[in-house]
C-alpha cells in the first residue's frame, strides 16, 4: 500500500488536488481510498457526491454506523470529521478518527490512501500523520503567495521533525496555479532550497470550480479538459516518484527574502 499525505495551507486546493489525483489513480486500475482530515469535512464531497456522515459524528451517536463509502470509480471515502464549531479540538478528533479507522481495518487491501490534512503542524492532531508513521510520503501543495509558502515552510519544520526518529519524508511540492498573482520560479526556488523539487503543476482553471458546484471532480465532470490531464501527468509522477528528503527549512527572513 502507497500511504501519501498532502498538507497545504487551508483553502490552498488540497481537497480539489487530493480528490483529483484519486479519480486518476482509480482510472489506471488502482484501489485507491481518500480520509478527509479537515475539520470542514469536505474531502470527499465531489468524489461520493454529496457530504458523508464523519467517523466522529458516529462515534458521538455511540452508533458504530458506517463511515466508509464507496465513491468516483469505487474509491473509499472516509471524513474524519471534527467538534463542533467553537467546542473542542479539531486535532484531537483527528486522533479518535484515526484510531476507529484502524480497529475496523477500513483500509485492508488499498493500492493507494491519500490523506487530505490541514496544513497546521503547530497541532498535535494535525501532525499525526507525520509523528504515527501513518503516511510513507508528504507532498505539500502551494501557490506562489507568500502566505502559501510560508505555511510550506512551517510543514517542512514539522516533517524535519518527525523524521528525525521515524521514515516520513517529503517527497515534492505540488504548484497549484490559483494564485492571481503566479510565479512558477518562486514555488521551484522555494522546493530547491527545502532540499525537494517541483512534481507537478495544476493550471487556474474555471472548470474545476464549475465541476465542483455538481459535486464532481474535473476529470469526471470534463475527463477531456486539458487540466484533467494535468491530473493525470501528476498522478503518475507521484506513483513513480522514488526521490524523497529530510528537508531543511528556511528561515522566516528567508521565505520573505525569497518571496520579493
Amino acid at each position: 500500500m502507497k500511504k501519501i499525505c498532502v498538507y497545504g495551507k487551508g483553502g490552498i486546493g488540497k481537497s480539489t488536488t487530493v480528490s483529483n489525483l484519486a479519480a486518476a489513480m482509480a482510472e489506471s486500475g488502482l484501489k485507491v481510498a481518500v480520509v478527509g482530515c479537515d475539520p470542514k469535512s469536505d474531502s470527499t464531497r465531489n468524489l461520493a457526491g454529496r457530504r458523508i456522515p464523519t467517523v466522529l459524528d458516529i462515534l458521538r451517536e455511540d452508533s458504530g454506523g458506517q463511515v466508509a463509502f464507496l465513491g468516483y470509480r469505487d474509491i473509499l471515502c472516509i471524513e474524519a470529521g471534527g467538534p463542533e464549531p467553537g467546542t473542542g479540538c479539531a486535532g484531537r478528533g483527528i486522533i479518535a478518527a484515526m484510531q476507529e479507522i484502524r480497529s475496523r481495518q477500513l483500509l485492508d487491501h488499498r493500492d493507494v490512501v491519500l490523506y487530505d490534512v490541514l496544513g497546521d503542524v503547530v497541532c498535535g492532531g494535525f501532525s499525526m500523520p507525520l509523528r504515527e508513521g501513518i503516511a510513507d510520503d508528504v507532498y505539500l501543495v502551494t501557490t506562489s503567495d507568500f502566505m502559501a509558502i510560508y505555511a510550506a515552510n512551517n510543514i517542512c519544520r514539522g516533517i524535519r521533525k518527525y523524521a528525525q526518529s521515524g521514515s516520513v519524508r517529503l517527497a515534492g511540492i505540488i504548484h497549484n496555479g490559483r494564485s492571481s498573482v503566479d510565479n512558477p520560479l518562486t514555488v521551484a526556488a522555494f522546493a530547491s532550497c527545502v532540499g525537494s523539487n517541483v512534481i507537478g503543476y495544476i493550471p487556474m482553471t474555471s472548470a474545476i470550480g464549475q465541476a465542483e458546484l455538481s459535486r464532481k471532480t474535473l476529470l469526471e465532470a470534463e475527463p477531456e479538459h486539458p487540466v484533467s490531464g494535468h491530473f493525470r501527468t501528476l498522478a503518475k509522477a507521484i506513483l513513480e516518484n522514488s526521490h524523497s528528503c529530510i528537508p531543511t527549512p528556511l528561515s522566516d527572513e528567508e521565505v520573505e527574502s525569497l518571496c520579493r
